[in-house]
């Protein structure tokens, strides 16, 4: 049961790294490209609120919550199974903590860089994010 509670923790961890990752490129290039998706504000706080979760994590030298989690549901890869052990190779690089924490206070940056850059719009209302279509008029 721990294993498949800690299988289930690192599907998570994968789907938030991909949201963080995608959102460093699709924000950029949703603005070029006129995609309105990358102005939604709820959506461009939680990524602004992960990003600053993992850059404070990493500043005062804490693993992160999700990997502490893994860790201790699989007894830290004892009896994984294959395709966890390589995705496990994938997210947890066997670099110094120096590294991480200054790529992350670096990436952490830039998505404040871009919330400057690419302002997401108004937030009292999901729709309003959406401009709304003038009404065809009919001739």
């Amino acid at each position: 049961m721990h294993l498949l509670l800690g299988q289930l923790v690192l599907a998570l961890h994968l789907a938030v790294i991909g949201f963080n990752a995608a959102g460093l490129v699709l924000i950029p290039l949703g603005a070029r490209l006129g995609w309105r998706f990358v102005r939604i504000r709820w959506l461009r706080l939680l990524h602004l609120g992960a990003l600053a979760v993992v850059a404070i994590q990493a500043a005062l030298s804490q693993a992160c919550f999700l990997t502490i989690w893994q860790s201790d549901l699989t007894g830290e890869g004892a009896r994984d199974p294959l395709i966890m052990c390589v995705v496990n190779r994938l997210v947890f690089w066997p670099l110094p903590m120096w590294v991480f924490t200054a790529l992350y206070l670096a990436v952490f940056v830039y998505v404040l860089w871009l919330w400057r850059l690419v302002p997401p719009g108004p937030s009292a209302r999901y729709g309003q994010a959406w401009p709304r279509r003038p009404p065809i008029r009919k001739a």
